[in-house]
């Protein structure tokens, strides 16, 4: 079985490992429960004819019994960073796996609820495929950009008080260095590369350890490879459809559509 690179690997676990029960299991059924009720209001696939209380039921339980389904497919594609890489392509095949299991659970909820509107004879089942996998490509999507999202906004690091101890991360530093400003950190194979205001220089370590201890200086992930000091960029401009930031010396880190929008509500660009 081949392995994702370490860089997309070491963030995948971070964000995952972060805050398993939020991230992977409260933000889903919260945006199931959200859908359920858009679906319950709007009276969505033949469900209109049932009275609101038995639609309110009925969508709620099945929409966060499916989350749950959904939830345990899509953790260990997000984990192992197959969704960054092909995300269409990956959220079209675990919606199809999602949606054999989750038609059984349609099939079945729909003829609990809606008696009058679903049959409980088997040989229906078919014709609750193509609707659920539509809602489980839009769920699964919705998800994969609420997860990059919290991810992003994890990732960012903060300036400590004044007094406060230096960030653990600079006694990392090689001591050629130790004196320079911190600009960036950019991930190389298991290697990180630290540019700074008299030079770069190369030292063994996994990014996700290493934004763990850049808490106290004020960045961000940019990028799966690459932290920025928000003190080092002079400017951001577009290319080829991505953003990229010019730090001082003329390095350019580059900014993925993961961290786009959380960066930009914190005011980088």
């Amino acid at each position: 079985m081949h392995e994702p690179p370490p860089a997309i690997r070491q963030r995948r676990l971070l964000a995952v490992g972060a805050s398993p029960v939020t991230a992977f299991f409260l933000r889903p059924v919260a945006i199931a429960a959200v859908a359920a009720l858009f679906m319950a209001y709007a009276g969505a696939f033949g469900s209109q004819a049932a009275p609101l209380p038995m639609r309110l039921a009925y969508w709620l339980t099945t929409m966060v019994l499916a989350s749950l389904i959904g939830t345990a497919v899509f953790v260990p594609a997000y984990a192992r960073g197959w969704l960054e890489r092909r995300p269409a392509a990956v959220i079209g095949g675990l919606s199809l796996v999602m949606a054999a299991p989750i038609t059984v659970l349609v099939w079945f909820m729909s003829s609990r609820f809606l008696p009058q509107q679903a049959s409980s004879d088997p040989r229906f089942l078919p014709a609750y495929f193509p609707p659920v996998l539509l809602v489980s490509v839009l769920m699964t999507g919705i998800n994969f950009m609420a997860a990059e999202r919290a991810a992003a906004r994890r990732s960012q690091t903060h300036a400590a008080p004044a007094g406060s101890a230096p960030a653990k991360f600079l006694e990392r530093i090689p001591l050629r260095l130790r004196s320079a400003e911190l600009h960036a950190v950019q991930a190389e194979d298991h290697y990180l590369r630290l540019y700074t205001s008299k030079g770069s220089d190369l030292i063994l370590m996994r990014l996700a350890d290493a934004v763990a201890e850049l808490e106290g200086i004020e960045g961000a992930q940019t990028h799966r490879s690459w932290w920025v000091a928000k003190a080092a960029v002079q400017g951001a401009r577009r290319g080829d459809g991505r953003a990229v930031l010019t730090l001082v010396g003329g390095i350019e880190a580059p900014v993925s559509r993961s961290y786009a929008g959380p960066l930009r509500d914190a005011g980088w660009f």
